[in-house]
């Protein structure tokens, strides 16, 4: 199960951030300058506000080291081309979420690294695994980056291709990622069901607190409506699959993934289900 994981968790996130570089186009970055106010609220709200909200529930949330790493690991993950779609499909403003979604994603080039490292030195003191800097920082330019620049180049050289394989891309992604949840649940099912009463509370607590968070923190902030939507889709949806990547760079283990991995495994189920009724009020509004 380990094995699989290991193969299939890459080849999911790079075909993932493919599919994101190829939805885009320079289009998507210049109308960042067109609306700065938007764009720099969900930025900066992704950036800072969502490790800081998980950092005060790991506080109030009693849990191991470990597992407090694994939760700052999902909140540093930008989100993915499932917040493009469940904006989509809330009828938020897509081409915000877009343009959110990817420039986060290029961001985190030189945000996750760092912050990542002082996590599992915060929380993890003598027991930390050998975390460089340097090493995060070319594994998720090689994982997200890359991938993304990439899906650029073949939608601008080729856009008729990219129209084309675009959908299967996005379809093979989510499917490697279900894979990969249930595996990394499967591996670590004796810690997953002895945190359960943890895992579950201070994950949904989580997401449910930065989608409300997101939506008024906006609404104050004069954005119009379908505005408002996407920057509380954005802010509260994780992409899960990085996280799980992250402990797989991070842990040092060789039996398997450490504990770390199972909260961004829980949250890729559960934030899912925490969406949904936002998703049903955000189209009747």
């Amino acid at each position: 199960m380990n094995t699989f994981v290991n193969a299939a968790l890459p080849l999911s996130l790079v075909i993932s951030m493919l599919s994101l570089g190829i939805g885009l186009t320079l289009n998507d970055f210049k109308r960042v300058l067109k609306r700065p106010h938007a764009f720099g609220l969900g930025t900066g709200a992704q950036i800072v506000f969502v490790p800081f909200i998980a950092y005060l529930l790991i506080l109030a949330f009693v849990i191991t080291s470990e597992l407090a790493v694994g939760v700052m690991l999902v909140s540093l993950c930008p989100g993915g081309v499932t917040n493009n779609i469940i904006a989509k499909v809330a009828e938020g403003d897509f081409a915000l979420s877009v343009s959110l979604t990817a420039v986060i994603s290029l961001l985190s080039l030189l945000t996750v690294p760092f912050v990542s490292a002082w996590s599992v030195i915060h929380f993890m003191g003598a027991e930390e695994p050998e975390v460089t800097i340097t090493g995060l920082a070319l594994a998720i330019f090689i994982l997200t980056t890359l991938p993304v620049f990439l899906g650029m180049a073949i939608q601008h050289f080729k856009p008729a291709f990219s129209i084309r394989v675009e959908p299967a891309f996005s379809i093979i992604g989510v499917a490697l990622f279900a894979l990969i949840v249930v595996a990394t649940l499967i591996s670590g099912w004796q810690t997953f069901m002895d945190n359960t009463a943890t895992l579950g509370p201070i994950l949904v607590t989580f997401s449910l607190s930065l989608l409300v968070m997101g939506f008024f923190v906006a609404k104050f902030s004069g954005l119009e409506r379908n505005e408002v939507k996407s920057i509380s889709i954005e802010i509260g949806l994780q992409n899960a699959t990085i996280g799980i990547a992250l402990t797989s760079i991070i842990s040092t283990q060789s039996d398997g993934f450490s504990d770390m991995g199972l909260q961004s495994a829980v949250y890729g189920i559960l934030m899912s289900i925490v969406v949904a009724p936002f998703v049903y009020w955000y189209r009747k509004t």
